[in-house]
């Protein structure tokens, strides 16, 4: 294969896979950990 397809595909499929783990930490089970800090703050 010719350099710049490996090179692209390397980004493309690191870009996937943060975009996955992304989606997965902000809804997944992960979530119930987060905390929203205008809830933390109400005025």
């Amino acid at each position: 294969m010719d350099t710049a397809t490996v090179v692209a595909s390397t980004i493309a499929i690191a870009l996937l896979a943060l975009t996955g783990f992304s989606v997965y930490t902000a809804f997944g089970p992960p979530s119930a950990q987060l905390d929203d800090p205008f809830e933390d703050h109400e005025d």
